[in-house]
This record gives structure tokens, sequence and C-alpha cells, in this order.
């Protein structure tokens, strides 16, 4: 089978770790383009391209990877503010594309890939890792199976103190930092939104119908600037927009609510917080518990708590999706416990193979709409914003 050739565009932190963690080990492409707004970032990929025996043209344009004949494909990770304009292009030249997550900037955006997809039907895969993590398919695979009942309610989380990272934008020439001075939304919902849409069978048989966002005060980035960075002048007196804590409230078509939270401008571990409630048990990632309907329920049954507390593995052995049945038997590898490699795993074997990919343009723009839609409701007093159909219709078949 010939090899796909890949214009790897966005090398980052998030960029670099992929190229040469997963993509360049993976070989399951070539990468015969890297490219990066700023040149030292673009060589670094370049370097890790000929470090694994390879060749890639260096670019600082987009524009001209997409242009690139030897490119049959584009991986997108770079800032989001860039990331729906590139597919875009790409898409209009028949690349097929790989696009990282982030929030929407406007509803229009989510529009437009959705337009342009039907457009050209150029395949298009939203690289939403956690939709592949080991708990997060062993829980699908239980709800699938029935046994937590009737689903009720989901939540889930971007726990993850990020207070450095933004700080430190300026020296890092990281996105984050005029995100969260500029705006005030749920800024990243698809690493616990991803997992719950599919639970959810959102835009196959049910969908997203409004939300309600409520954002806390900003104090957090104020108070870690005061004593990690008080030298710095730019920043000491920047009034920061985005609130420490924002909570989003989804209703979905089937009666079933979804609470997403992000967490990320104060001091705490890192979470994502997924829960799954159903009418007959339930999963709690904080405590890496299943829970099942049966004697031992009660209000205050802590002994259950003490005894069973990550009881979750002893599960695995039976309710494991067979994904990672078969991945563990193969041999896990990559970043993130595993989900980077699977899912592009995955997305190549789609891309090859002209396989419906398992996180499609209908996925991409109606998680990324939260951002958007959070967006207004925070500015309106969290008054209820409702959800564009991006399938139009065609959730219900």
């Amino acid at each position: 089978m010939t090899k796909t050739g890949i214009g790897f565009i966005g090398l980052g932190a998030r960029g670099l770790s992929l190229l040469e963690t997963v993509v360049l080990p993976m070989k399951a492409a070539d990468v015969v383009a890297v490219c990066d707004p700023y040149g030292d970032r673009a060589q670094k990929g370049a370097d890790a391209v000929k470090a694994a025996g390879g060749n890639a043209v260096l670019e600082t344009s987009y524009e001209k990877v997409i242009q690139n004949p030897a490119v049959d494909a584009v991986i997108i990770a770079s800032a989001w503010e860039s990331h729906v304009d590139i597919a875009l292009h790409a898409m209009r030249a028949n690349k097929a594309v790989a696009m990282e997550v982030g929030g929407a900037y406007g509803i229009e955006d989510c529009w437009k890939l959705v337009d342009t997809y039907e457009q050209t039907l150029t395949p298009f895969m939203f690289l939403e890792n956690c939709c592949f993590g080991r708990r997060e398919m062993m829980v699908l695979n239980m709800v699938e199976q029935g046994l937590f009942g009737e689903i009720v309610h989901c939540a889930g989380g971007y726990h993850h103190d990020l207070r450095r990272e933004i700080t430190f934008g300026r020296e890092n020439r990281h996105y984050r930092l005029r995100n969260y001075t500029h705006r005030n939304a749920e800024n990243y919902p698809t690493h616990e939104l991803g997992p719950i849409a599919k639970i959810l069978n959102i835009n196959h048989g049910n969908r997203m119908l409004s939300l309600t966002s409520t954002a806390s005060k900003a104090a957090g980035l104020h108070t870690y600037l005061q004593e990690h960075k008080p030298g710095d002048e730019n920043l000491k007196n920047t009034v920061f927009m985005q609130g420490d804590v924002v909570t989003t409230v989804i209703k979905c078509a089937h009666g079933e609510t979804i609470t997403l939270t992000l967490d990320t401008t104060l001091p705490r571990f890192y979470s994502r917080g997924f829960t799954v409630r159903g009418t007959k048990g339930m999963y709690e990632e904080a405590t890496d518990s299943v829970f099942l309907d049966g004697p031992q329920d009660g209000a205050y049954d802590f002994t259950w708590l003490k005894n069973q507390c990550q009881n979750a593995e002893t599960y695995a052995a039976q309710y494991d999706h067979p994904v990672w049945k078969k991945y563990l038997a193969d041999g896990v590898q990559g970043t993130h416990d595993g989900m980077d490699w699977l899912e592009f795993k995955i997305f190549f074997d789609c891309l090859q193979n002209k396989k419906p990919m398992p996180v499609d343009v209908y996925d991409a723009a109606a998680w990324m709409a939260v951002t958007a839609l959070s967006e207004q409701s925070i500015a309106l007093g969290s008054m209820p914003v409702a959800f564009p159909d991006f399938t139009r219709g065609k959730w219900v078949l």
C-alpha cells in the first residue's frame, strides 16, 4: 500500500510531541512537509523527521504545505484560532484533515466546517483523543451492554492547573494567554464532552438542545502572577476575562443532562471528572469506581466507598472495550496512556481504507460549538442558548 503523504502543521509542544512520539514511530505515513509560523519550531519538526530517516520540506506558511502535491493529508496541531481556516483550506484542496481540538470562536465557523465537508466530501477527523481512553471506552461498552440502565446524567471537566503555561505564554509563545486575557467561555470542552457524546449517541439518535454557562470571577492568575512572576510589568496589572471556574449545563433531546466544568487557573490535581449516571448504576472517574444497583445501595453506605473505591479495574477483564483488549494484547504505545497512538492508528486505517471517521465533522461542529455558545450565555447572565443542528435533521436517522 502506498503511504499517505502528511503535511504536519503546528509544531509547538503538542504538535512536536505527536510528531516525535506517535506519527513518526507509527510509520503508517510519510511526513513530507512540516510547518509552523515560527521558523525554529518548524526546524525542530524537520530535524525530527530527518532523525527518523525521512525528509520533510520546511515551511512557515500552511498554504504552501497544502499546495504541495506530495501532501495527501494534513495534521493540524497549531494555535486554536487557526484550526478552522487551515481545515477549510485543506478540504477545498481535497487534502484529508486530522484537526486537533479546541473550541469554536463563532457558530459560523462550525457551519463552515460542515458545509465545506459536505461540498467536498474530503475525509475529516477531529482529534479528540479522550474518546479513545481505556476507561472511557470501557464505560461506553458497559453502557451499550445495559449495565447502567437508562442513562440520565453525565458530567466531566477539564480540571488542569495551567497557571504557569498561561502566565508564561509570551515567553513560550502559547496561545492560551491571549485567550484567557480576552475571552470568558468554556474554552476547552471536548476532552470531557467527546466520550459523553458517544455514550449519549449525540448526532446518532440524540442531540444537544441548549446550554447555560456560568463563570466565576477571575482571581487565580492574578494571585499566581503576584507570587511567581512579580517582575512582569506587562502582566501584573492585566485584567483577565476568563473566569476561574466555568460551569456549563447542557440539555439533550432525550432528556439527559450534561455538566461540564472548566477549571484551569486555581491550584488543583488533574482530572477529567468523567462521570456517567444511569438507572441501574454509575461510573465515577474521581474514585475510578463502578457502582451497580443492588443490596449494597444506601445513602450513607460509607463502608462500600472505603472497600470498593477504585474497583473499576476489577470490571476490566470482562468489560474492557474490544478495541482496547486487542490494543493491550498488541502492546500499548505512545503518549497520554496510549490514547494518542490508538487515535492515529484508527485515523490512518480509516483514511487508507476509505472507512468513515469515528470522530467526524459533525462531532467537531457540535462539540466545538459549546465554546461559542457558552461565551454567549455567560455574556447574557447565564441565559439559555440553543444549539444549532449541524446534521440538518439527520441525527434522527
